[in-house]
């Protein structure tokens, strides 16, 4: 690809995210923010703070960090504020979402402690699960998004924020099927006005920001800033927009296994899921409506990595099956086995089973911290709109309707890299090799 000269604003000042949603995702985050920030702890899981990229021929031994060569928010200028439907503090938060040691919070204590929720947007026909005091009252979804200007407004000039980028941190919402109202951004706005029912309460965060000039990242699987009229409104603004569905734990072990079976044409008859989750996650995910939005998203891997209209000898009869448990005793260590019938030479059958017992908060934790750098990276270099670079992080990525998600964590990283190689000016990587031989000479 031709080189292009793209200008990248400096990220001078300070970074606000701002976050709907509070509870153990959010506090994790915040402990861990502030806890690298004081050199507490390693950036564990962060591709901004940890990751190295590799720029140029494998000979030139250039493979800098990636905050040495991308002009990225310091960590040390990011604020942060959010909305709960609970009033709890973040400390009091992180205490009951239990994710994190005693000693772990104790030394972050006094700044969770200073983060205070404002009331939320919420409406518990989306989230049956759940209910909670500290809601914005409002007639119509209208009113409400006003609330939330204000409250952005007020932010912004307490803390001196110069960007902002908000990601959605909430619970799954209730499944919805793109409707009328969604279509234009004509129909949402009167649909917010009028307090439309197909309008949920996190697509009124993600209007709000979009419309404010705020890149909004969505970390769940229901409709959201994918719905027309907000991508249109994305596009129109210029303004950021990426998910969804954080990949944290079975999804990201299936984006791991199976671009490795599809590889050598190992075929898969069947690929059995289940989870025991006992966090708030999973007690919204009790809800069949709130699982559908989840499975729907789970489902979506397997059928783009394995591409059967390609290969139906290998894929074609493929039974997938998902199954989330809620657990109360678990809380947020989420444990997933997997059940894979592969075949190979001969039709010879084989089994793959993988148990893995993972914390998932933690494992998405860093990513919140990369999507708001990114995110806010993007605005910067002018690139509004939908942020495909970004599918790395994402169980199910928005794309342009004339393509297709691409779900292989391996491509979709070397997808990213490039990105970031393109954005500096450097030679994008092949990984083809040939130039450090002599075969055409």
């Amino acid at each position: 690809m031709e080189k292009k000269k793209i200008i990248i604003q400096e990220p001078k000042g300070k970074l606000g995210v701002l976050i709907p949603g509070m509870g153990a995702v959010t506090t994790t985050f915040l402990a861990g923010l502030e806890a690298i920030r004081r050199g507490l702890y390693p950036a564990f899981g962060s591709l901004t703070q940890m990751g190295h990229i590799r720029l140029g021929r494998r000979d030139e031994n250039r493979q800098p960090l990636i905050k040495d060569v991308i002009p990225l928010q310091d960590i040390d200028d990011i604020v942060c504020c959010g909305w709960d439907i609970f009033p709890d503090d973040c400390y009091q938060a992180a205490q009951r979402a239990g994710v994190l040691t005693h000693e772990q919070l104790e030394s972050v204590k006094d700044y969770l402690s200073s983060i205070k929720p404002m009331p939320a947007v919420f409406d518990s026909r989306y989230v049956k699960k759940l209910d909670g005091p500290h809601v914005k009252s409002g007639r119509t979804w209208w009113d409400k998004y006003l609330m939330l200007e204000e409250d952005i407004k007020k932010f912004k000039e307490e803390h001196s924020i110069d960007r902002m980028v908000m990601i959605w941190c909430g619970s799954t919402e209730a499944y919805l099927d793109p409707a009328g109202v969604h279509h234009t951004l004509e129909a949402f706005e009167k649909g917010l006005q009028t307090g439309d029912n197909a309008i949920s309460p996190s697509m009124v965060y993600a209007y709000t920001a979009i419309k404010n000039g705020i890149a909004f990242i969505n970390g769940a699987p229901h409709l959201c800033n994918d719905a027309p009229a907000l991508v249109q409104l994305a596009g129109e603004k210029g303004v950021p927009i990426g998910g969804k569905d954080f990949k944290t734990g079975q999804t990201l072990m299936k984006t791991i296994i199976a671009p490795g079976l599809k590889a050598r044409l190992l075929g898969t008859s069947g690929w059995f899921s289940t989870n025991i989750l006992g966090n708030r996650d999973g007690e919204v995910l009790d809800d069949p409506d709130s699982f559908k939005s989840k499975e729907v998203s789970k489902l979506s891997v397997l059928d783009t990595v394995l591409q059967p209209d390609l290969y139906p000898d290998l894929y074609g009869d493929l039974y997938h099956k998902v199954r989330i448990n809620y657990y109360p005793p678990r809380g947020d260590n989420k444990e997933g086995w997997d059940n894979i019938d592969i075949f190979g030479w001969m039709g010879r059958q084989m089994q793959i089973k993988i148990n893995f017992l993972c914390r998932d908060s933690i494992l998405a934790a860093p990513l919140v911290l990369d999507l708001a750098l990114f995110a806010d990276l993007a605005q910067r270099a002018n690139m509004g709109g939908i942020q495909e670079w970004l599918s790395f992080y994402f169980k199910s990525p928005i794309t342009a309707e004339s393509v297709y998600p691409e779900h292989d964590l391996f491509i979709q990283l070397t997808k990213l890299k490039n990105t970031l190689r393109y954005l500096i000016g450097e030679e994008l990587i092949t990984h083809l090799g040939i130039e450090y031989y002599n075969y055409f000479d």
